[in-house]
């Protein structure tokens, strides 16, 4: 067993305390992986707060992971010591139903196993990247170029390919009008994204500060969550990119689509929200989500983003100031997403 340190929730009402616990050495197809960043979704926020339901105490986050490789098993042929790698949403999946048949694992028929709070065949929990150090199959570790900075690339482990995968499954590109809506972590990447693939791109935000970051960021447009302001919007937009994690009015800004227009859910909000039939059967628009990418589709947006130097913006901190960070994503009071330095700890 590996004797490593980390941050974990110990209870839904407590903050994030120093934890002491064991990793299992790395089996004959696995890697021991140095953690260097780790990135802080909201996701994490909401399950240390158990505001999905089912969160396993004690809780250690984060599952947007860079690291080096410090050993690998006998059996391993894909990675060799010393390697900048990174790990993502999920660790595991069956690998033979036609899901992981098809490299979009994500969806595995028989269910993924999350980064954190995911259980192992031995009943097990996950603990995720708030740790020095992780133990994981080769099959799910991702190369990561030494071209780009390690810390700003930890964000792309989730809202970089959850952002990507949206844009390329629905064929985004050169022709489309696209809104992204929310300028947070997820936000700011699905604008550097939608902008590379060529596409129009406007924000629209409830915070009328954010659009000289907006702007700096390639978004050609900014409009203000205004509802009076949002009327002039009507009908102009073939894709809405929604990234908002808290509740919202989804049918004040489906009215924005054009007919046959697609809204795209990638932010969870804990609470559901009410969507009236008549704004979707007027215009036959549609509404639907995305998830993450298979690790292939990680892979290749990892590569994408190497030739294109595109990574997160990202404010670096210590681990003693994970609870404040949740504080300040909370308020939205970050600009796009905080890595933590796990050497620190």
């Amino acid at each position: 067993m590996i004797q490593t340190e980390g941050y974990a929730a110990l209870s839904n009402a407590s903050e994030l305390v120093p934890f002491s616990f064991e990793r299992e050495e790395p089996q004959q197809n696995e890697v021991l992986i140095d953690i260097l960043y780790c990135g802080i979704c909201h996701a994490d926020i909401h399950q240390c707060k158990n505001e999905y339901g089912g969160t396993q105490y004690s809780f250690v986050p984060g599952h947007e992971i860079v690291g080096r490789i410090n050993s690998i098993g006998r059996n391993v042929t894909k990675f060799s010591r010393g390697e900048l790698v990174g790990v993502g949403y999920f660790i595991n999946s069956c690998g033979h139903c036609a899901n992981c048949l098809s490299h979009e694992e994500q969806f595995c028929d028989n269910g993924i196993t999350p980064t954190q709070n995911g259980m192992l065949s031995d009943g097990s929990i996950t603990k995720g990247g708030y740790s020095k150090c992780i133990v994981v199959n080769e099959n799910y570790v991702l190369k990561v170029s030494e071209k780009l900075n390690p810390i700003a690339v930890a964000p792309l482990l989730c809202a970089g390919i959850t952002t990507y995968s949206a844009l390329k499954h629905n064929g985004i590109g050169k022709k489309h009008k696209v809104a992204i809506l929310g300028l947070g972590g997820l936000g700011h990447m699905a604008v550097k994204f939608a902008v590379s693939f060529g596409a129009d791109v406007t924000v629209i935000s409830s915070s009328a500060n954010k659009e000289e970051s907006a702007r700096r960021l390639g978004s050609h447009h900014f409009i203000l969550a205004d509802k009076e302001i949002l009327k002039s919007q009507s009908e102009n937009y073939d894709f809405i990119i929604d990234t908002i994690s808290v509740k919202h009015d989804y049918n004040l800004y489906l009215n924005c689509l054009k007919k046959d227009g697609t809204m795209i859910l990638l932010g969870v909000p804990p609470e559901a929200s009410v969507l009236e039939a008549h704004v979707l059967i007027s215009h036959r628009r549609k509404i639907t989500g995305s998830f993450i990418g298979g690790i292939k589709e990680t892979q290749e947006m990892l590569d994408y983003c190497a030739e294109h130097s595109i990574v997160s913006d990202v404010e670096l901190i210590c681990p003693q100031y994970i609870n404040s960070a949740f504080d300040r994503i909370l308020k939205g009071d970050v600009k796009y997403r905080f890595v933590i330095d796990m050497s620190k700890i």
